[in-house]
């Protein structure tokens, strides 16, 4: 056995090194590093000479005036260009407004005939064949037609788009063409008999689409408030209020402040609609005219189910 344990050597600490904290090196050293080399770079040579400050200055000023007149001259071309762009959409617009006005004069134009051949026609007719020929055109769309129904009106939600960075626009608030879709397929499952959109009759072949930021029913263009009329039995108005798209239509409106209304309307009076452009129906050549009237009339009466366009 050695000797005993007053004679064994104690073992060595290893010494411990305490780094000093974040705050307390911040006081110690209160500027970064690259300020204090620039500092001590600038005892050693010195402040700057007089023409060391006036040149940059004058580099200073050089670049204001070139900054200042580019912005000039981009101002003075926009100015100039201003003029022909406002003459260039005042003559859309002129020609669109009076594309339009001829268009109107067109459709009464057809309205009219309409009409005439519906007389020449009542009075070749017996008053049964007339009589069901007139519904199966207010079936179609193609007769103008009169009733009770009810209005569903739908308007933008008001702009609240920032001046300055544009975000937070009308997007949400705003009729879509789709939102017209559903409220058109809805009035239909709610058992209308006839729908038409801001005076535009609907048909089984109508389309409700979007062009750019514009609404087109039928291939012409609608503005807002959006009407949507549909006459129709009593029980219409009720269905329709506790239809889905209803529901959807009142949350969107609460939620981003478009606008919804229902109201019902005595004696509503809908337009007829154009017109259709047969692509496939063919006559059978080797049919009499009473054998087709059948065939036809079964045709026109099936093309009615209720579609909505779109």
């Amino acid at each position: 056995m050695s000797g005993s344990s007053e004679d064994r050597p104690a073992p060595s600490r290893a010494e411990r090194t305490y780094a000093p904290d974040f705050l307390t090196q911040l006081f110690r050293t209160p500027l970064d590093p690259g300020y204090l080399d620039t500092a001590a770079r600038r005892r050693e040579t010195g402040p700057p000479g007089v023409w060391q400050r006036a040149g940059g200055r004058a580099l200073s000023a050089v670049t204001l005036f070139l900054v200042g007149l580019l912005l000039a001259v981009a101002y003075l071309q926009t100015v100039a260009a201003e003029p022909d762009r406002s003459k260039v959409r005042a003559a859309l617009v002129e020609q669109i407004k009076r594309r339009e006005a001829e268009t109107d004069k067109l459709a009464q134009q057809a309205d009219a005939l309409r009409q005439e051949v519906a007389r020449q026609r009542d009075a070749v007719l017996s008053s049964q064949d007339a009589a069901r020929l007139r519904e199966l055109e207010a079936r179609t769309g193609l007769a103008r037609v009169q009733g009770d129904g009810v209005v569903v009106q739908v308007t933008d939600a008001t702009p609240d788009a920032d001046a300055v960075t544009g975000a937070g626009g009308p997007d949400l608030g705003r009729v879509l063409d789709r939102d017209l879709q559903h409220i058109a397929n809805a009035l239909w499952s709610a058992g209308a008999e006839a729908i038409s959109i801001n005076g535009q009759r609907l048909t089984s072949t109508s389309t409700i689409r979007v062009a750019g930021s514009a609404i087109l029913v039928d291939f012409r263009p609608i503005v807002g408030p959006y009407e949507v009329s549909a006459i129709g039995p009593v029980q219409m108005t009720q269905r329709f209020q506790t239809s889905s798209t209803a529901q959807l239509m009142r949350r969107i409106a609460s939620e981003h402040g478009m606008g919804f209304q229902i109201r019902q309307v005595d004696d509503l009076t809908l337009p007829a609609a154009g017109d259709p452009t047969l692509r496939y129906a063919r006559p059978s050549p080797a049919s009499t005219p009473s054998e087709r009237a059948t065939p036809m009339s079964s045709d026109v009466g099936t093309s009615t189910s209720p579609s909505g366009g779109g």
